[in-house]
């Protein structure tokens, strides 16, 4: 007789695609299908940049592509060609009016004859710095509905992150892992690549309330203001119990997808060198704090809840902190 660890694989495959559908037809008359259309048009170009990731040290997309984007950062190759994969297919899907990403420094309105009803603002590569290293890097994205007054304009993107539909990241490292939330908790996708789909390996994902982990860049600690230093001194530090572990990555893809997981905080706070922050709000910050916050933590600047802020402009940055429920809550007490 088989043991347990001998049982042959489950034949009920849940896909991104049916699971979204499933939400679809769980919605009824509501529902048009068209969010279901551009998540479904979102994963495709995740497998298109996640084979492109796994082979870029093969086909010649490592290193530099001699420009600079609108943040002043030196982009890579692979930043520009998903960036451009994603523009593409978010265009050709029907479904988007205006498109926002880290790599532009304008956004884009969609043309008439291909104008849907959705806003799409990504950073098409995040932590791509540590491409040459073997890094785990990542897509992060969030979706606007537009307005029902409006034809598609930046105002449109211009809007607190509690006002998103929907939320995402794909992570591409050992596997690609795609999680999304579209406001009815979280849940993550495993990429088998044998059969080309992102297939439910984490179903409704919840943040311990508590964690045992932090991950701050500490290169930056002698900038942090003393409400950040001070809190660290307190985990690292404290008077009863063990210290918090230290796990920081510097691909903020990498280190919330971990934080989600397994608990902790994650903070990239201003300080004296950075006054306003510096992870961008509109496709960073909104997208990582709906997902913390639909998996049950915290996400707050220290003194403010992040998806509560209303963008003035679409790279506008801001200070983050987000995880556990506690561990935030201890934090925020020290700007108090």
């Amino acid at each position: 007789m088989a043991s347990v660890s001998e049982q042959p694989p489950s034949t009920d495959l849940i896909t991104l695609s049916r699971h979204v559908m499933d939400d679809q037809l769980r919605l009824g008359a509501a529902a048009t299908g068209d969010l279901t259309l551009l998540l479904i048009a979102i994963q495709v170009t995740s497998k298109f940049i996640a084979t492109n990731v796994r082979k870029a040290r093969l086909i010649n997309l490592v290193g530099l592509a001699g420009e600079t984007n609108v943040q002043g950062e030196e982009q890579k190759k692979l930043d520009v060609l998903s960036n451009d994969i994603m523009v593409n297919a978010l265009r050709a899907s029907g479904k988007t009016a205006v498109l926002v990403s880290e790599e532009l420094d304008n956004a884009i309105i969609i043309e008439e004859k291909n104008k849907g009803k959705y806003c799409v603002v990504f950073d098409p590569l995040d932590g791509s710095s540590n491409i040459d290293a073997g890094v785990n890097i990542g897509t992060i994205f969030g979706i606007y509905a537009v307005r029902p007054d409006s034809d598609g304009t930046i105002e449109d993107v211009l809007r607190p992150g509690n006002e998103m539909v929907a939320a995402g990241y794909t992570m591409y490292g050992s596997s690609a892992n795609l999680v999304l939330s579209t406001g009815s908790g979280v849940n993550g996708y495993t990429l088998d690549a044998a059969l080309g789909e992102f297939i439910l390996t984490h179903p409704d994902i919840k943040i311990p309330p508590r964690g045992k982990i932090y991950s701050f860049n500490e290169g930056n600690s002698m900038y942090f203001y003393p409400p950040v230093t001070n809190y660290l001194n307190s985990i690292k530090y404290p008077k009863t119990g063990s210290p918090y572990s230290a796990r920081y990555i510097g691909s903020m893809v990498a280190d919330v997808h971990r934080t989600l997981l397994y608990g902790g905080i994650f903070g990239y706070p201003d300080d004296k060198k950075s006054k306003s922050g510096k992870l961008r709000l509109l496709y960073e910050a909104f997208p990582m704090a709906f997902l913390t916050e639909q998996a049950g933590g915290v996400a707050t600047t220290g003194t403010m809840r992040i998806l509560d802020i209303v963008p003035t402009s679409i790279h506008e940055r801001c200070s983050v902190f987000l995880g556990s429920r506690d561990d935030v809550q201890d934090l925020m007490k020290f700007y108090q």
